[in-house]
Formats: structure tokens, C-alpha cells, sequence
């Protein structure tokens, strides 16, 4: 008699800009867990050699590749940004791939539960993947504080983009667990570790 083979539940992680998921999705890497990042994916499905890639070629022209004939995302950027009919084009095209990456990505993991890191888990719905969600929280202030020291943009930058990202009170509304990062980096990473024990004992990830 054979056993069922169980699929690892998923864990969703998200937080506003500089809030910390990435240091919190290493360190659950670190720990064994199988992490999915749809940033990454979202890279994987344009690169040289990828059907989408020479769709984009093919639609914009050969101004969207760089030298070595990688996507220039800068220059991709600058042709959708103002346009939102050609924004529409690429986000159709883009985001069924993606989509389709994350899937068979998390398809493979064999550790208990799996994590899958998205910046725009609760705009995009992506949210509805996962059985739980993990929200990495800090004060606006310190986020604020943290990206201008980080990335060396402007406050006008930041700006727009906190815009752009769900409110904290929404994305806050939606989650099961909470890790307020507004301490030091260690802190994080035991906060991180405490939480993998009690998601280890949650085979669905119910209580």
C-alpha cells in the first residue's frame, strides 16, 4: 500500500518597502524551508532564451535589449510608464508566465511548508496562494529612514512607492502572523526561527 505523498502547505510573506521580508525569507531558507520569490520569477520568465522575451522584442523593438542581449528593464520601463495600453500588453503577456513559474516552483519543494516572498502579495491577490500569511511590519518613519540610507534615492521616491504599495492597515488586516521589525537584525532571525517551530507543527497551516 502506497502513502500519499502530502503537498507542502504555503506560507505567503510580505511587508512594505524595507520592512525587511527579504532578511526574513533568507533566513527561513536558511532553516530548510523551500522559498519562491515572485521577483525572481518575474526575472526568470524574461530572460534570453524565454518565449517572452522575443515577444518583447518583437512588439517594442530590438530598444529593449541591452548589449548582451538581456532585457533592458530601464528602457521597458520608460516605454509602458506613460502608456498604459502598452502597460497592459506586457502585464497580460508577463503575468500568466509568472504566475505559472511560482506554481511549478512551489510544486517542487519537499520541506514541510514552503514560503512564497511577493512585494505586492495583497495588490496583485497573490495573497490567495497560501494557506497563511506573514506580514513583516515596521513604523512608516523607520521604513522611510531605512530605504533613503539603503538605495540612496529621494523622499520623493520613496513616496511613490509607499503610494503604490498596499497600506499597512490592509495588509495588516489580512494577516495570521505578524513580526513588528523594528529592532536589529538578530532579532529578526529569532523572531523568523521562532515562528518555523510553530509553522513545523501546522500541517495545513491551520492550528
Amino acid at each position: 500500500m502506497t502513502t500519499a505523498v502530502r503537498t507542502p502547505w504555503v506560507l505567503g510573506l510580505t511587508g512594505g518597502i524595507a520592512s525587511g521580508k527579504s532578511a526574513a525569507a533568507q533566513r527561513f531558507a536558511e532553516l530548510g524551508v523551500h522559498v519562491v520569490d515572485a521577483d525572481q520569477a518575474a526575472r526568470w520568465v524574461v530572460e534570453p532564451g524565454r518565449p517572452a522575451l522575443a515577444q518583447l522584442v518583437e512588439h517594442f523593438g530590438p530598444q529593449v535589449l541591452q548589449a548582451d542581449g538581456s532585457l533592458d528593464r530601464a528602457a521597458l520601463r520608460q516605454l509602458i510608464f506613460a502608456d498604459a495600453e502598452q502597460r497592459r500588453w506586457v502585464e497580460a503577456l508577463l503575468h500568466p508566465l509568472i504566475a505559472t513559474e511560482i506554481a511549478e516552483s512551489l510544486a517542487t519543494a519537499i520541506s514541510p511548508y514552503s514560503v512564497f516572498v511577493s512585494p505586492l502579495m495583497v495588490e496583485s491577490g497573490q495573497y490567495r496562494i497560501a494557506q497563511r500569511l506573514l506580514v513583516i511590519d515596521a513604523p512608516e518613519a523607520l521604513r522611510i529612514e531605512r530605504t533613503l540610507s539603503r538605495d540612496h534615492t529621494s523622499a520623493e521616491q520613496v513616496q511613490a512607492i509607499l503610494k503604490a504599495q498596499a497600506s499597512r492597515e490592509e495588509r495588516l488586516r489580512l494577516a495570521d502572523d505578524v513580526i513588528v521589525n523594528d529592532r536589529d537584525l538578530s532579532w529578526l532571525r529569532s523572531e523568523v526561527e521562532r515562528l518555523h517551530h510553530v509553522y513545523l507543527t501546522l500541517p495545513g497551516g491551520r492550528p
